[in-house]
């Protein structure tokens, strides 16, 4: 890459999630939405919270609090979903819903300003999680979303094999 390419900066997102803060290129997010109850999937982990409806898709909607073991977290007055774009290139699978607390905040993520936090010895990243960072001294969680799709996958896999 040349020198220009690495100066380029990236439209982000700050999440605030419970018990922490996620941050996520804007170009990953496809809509905000205010929060409603979703639809509850039998047999999946406490941390996918069931299926919303989003134009004609059956989303799943993950806690990624709960499914990080960072906190509980619960949707409720106040809260937003955020539907994601889906890497995963499944075209049966090209959204998921995260659950969050208020409106996500756009920051300009330059290449001077976003730095890994280091892990202290034997501490370990969360589950779903890619990195530590600092962003401009805000503490956030890079999120594994590659990862993240296939706990979802995996999981109503299994629920629609115990059903």
């Amino acid at each position: 890459m040349s020198a220009p390419q690495l100066n380029q900066d990236i439209r982000g997102v700050l999440i605030q999630i419970a018990g922490a803060r996620l941050l996520l290129p804007n170009a990953t997010i496809a809509e905000v939405l205010s929060y409603a109850d979703p639809e509850p999937v039998e047999g999946t982990p406490d941390w996918l919270l069931g299926r919303i409806r989003w134009r004609g898709w059956q989303l799943p909607l993950i806690a990624f609090s709960k499914l990080a073991a960072i906190a509980e977290e619960a949707g409720g007055l106040g809260s937003k979903v955020i539907v994601l774009k889906a890497l995963g290139g499944d075209a049966k699978f090209p959204y998921f819903a995260l659950l969050t607390q208020g409106f996500p905040r756009l920051v300009t993520v330059a290449h001077d300003t976003l730095v890994e936090d280091a892990v202290a010895d034997g501490d370990t990243l969360p589950t779903g999680v890619h990195a530590r960072v600092l962003l401009n001294q805000d503490q956030a969680l890079l999120p594994d979303l590659e990862r993240i799709e296939q706990m979802i996958n995996d999981a109503l896999q299994q629920a629609a094999q115990a059903a």
